[in-house]
């Protein structure tokens, strides 16, 4: 059995999203459908848009889902129908890095994450004519009304409504990634200072998290007035516009040595000036996608030998558990992501792609 849906389809590299009906599969062993209510666009899905990650056409990206559980497969025990949910990354739950509860460590995290199909090669997603379409994007593909996923991906939430939940969506990776890289990897102390290279939703998710941890003071760096502007809202003691003003100077006259930095532009220029910045035994965490190899982003200032530079795979989170925390935090008033979104209707996808690549708009969310 398929539902058929409407899909925000991709025909060839770097080609906008188009919206037509494809069929997607009735859950399998171990698998979920997901009425989506929306989806968070993340420069990673601009990046395969655009063949990063060398996926097969047409395609359907996405992968920070917020929905409804439609049905379960056999094997289901832990997600009912009817559930609330946000989709996060696929791990297999089996390997070492999974059971140490390091599921963004697992050992086939590019197997069930990037090859567009099932590991058994078998596509969830067909068009009308019955040819594959890879899917199955970062354990999902939620730019569509409906969305197979499996049963790890899956995190169930208390919303109050569709509008509620619609707006947790983008915790599935670019805000558990910025406020994970912080919170899990570099672990700042109260007092340590925190550099964010990059404004967009992971560098001010990562901001948010270090003002929690107490650290101070915390600077943002981006070339975006309105992103700095929030960044300032949001508790930056400290912005600096990069394309204005020499950083590495600023950072040095107000900071000094940086104890802590966050690098999310994936710019070779600018991981060079974020290692620059660092004292000599500080931390950077390289969040940033780029095309480039992570150790050549870094050959231009090879970092210190006490000092460390982490390339980050969604801020080391579990999401069954990080979700869940962070939600927490929002409603106690102490993580206000959603200060970042705004919502746009499936028909203005191709805007809300622009607006992003633009800086207008830090964190747009699709609604269905």
């Amino acid at each position: 059995m398929t539902v058929r849906a409407r899909a925000a389809m991709v025909f060839r590299e770097g080609g906008p999203f188009t919206f037509g009906d494809v069929e997607i599969d009735d859950p399998r062993s171990g698998e979920v459908l997901v009425r989506i209510v929306a989806s968070g666009i993340c420069h990673t899905d601009i990046a395969a848009r655009d063949g990063l990650f060398g996926l097969q056409f047409p395609a359907v990206f996405g992968h920070e889902g917020a929905g409804i559980v439609e049905k379960v497969g056999k094997g289901v025990d832990r997600v009912r129908v009817g559930a609330q949910v946000v989709l996060s990354f696929s791990s297999c739950g089996k390997c070492s890095g999974c059971v140490a509860g390091r599921p963004a460590h697992c050992s086939a995290f590019d197997e069930l994450n990037f090859y567009g199909a099932r590991t058994d090669g078998s596509p969830s997603i067909r068009d009308l004519k019955g040819m594959p379409v890879a899917g199955f994007f970062l354990g999902q593909s939620t730019l569509a009304r409906y969305a197979l996923t499996r049963e790890r991906n899956v995190i169930v939430v208390d919303a109050v409504d569709e509008d509620d939940l619609a707006g947790f969506a983008p915790l599935g990776c670019g805000v558990q990634t910025g406020a994970g890289t912080v919170l899990n990897e570099l672990m700042p102390g109260p007092g340590e200072s925190v550099v964010v290279f990059g404004a967009g939703a992971v560098g001010l998710s990562s901001l948010m998290a270090a003002r929690m941890a107490g650290a101070q003071p915390i600077v943002a760096v981006d070339v975006v007035p309105s992103r700095l502007e929030l960044a300032r809202e949001l508790g930056a003691a400290l912005v600096i516009d990069g394309g204005r003003e020499d950083v590495a100077a600023r950072l040095r006259e107000t900071v000094g040595e940086v104890a802590y930095a966050v690098e999310t532009t994936g710019i070779s220029r600018v991981i060079d000036q974020a290692i620059r910045s660092l004292g000599p035994t500080g931390k950077i965490s390289l969040v940033g996608i780029s095309a480039d190899d992570p150790d050549e982003r870094i050959s231009q200032k090879m970092p210190g030998p006490r000092q460390t530079v982490i390339n980050s795979i969604a801020g080391d989170s579990n999401p069954q558990e990080f979700i869940p925390f962070l939600i927490k935090r929002c409603r106690e008033g102490r993580f206000p992501f959603r200060k970042l979104i705004r919502e746009y209707p499936a028909s203005e996808i191709n805007e809300a792609v622009r607006d992003s690549l633009d800086g207008v708009t830090v964190k747009p969310v699709i609604r269905f």
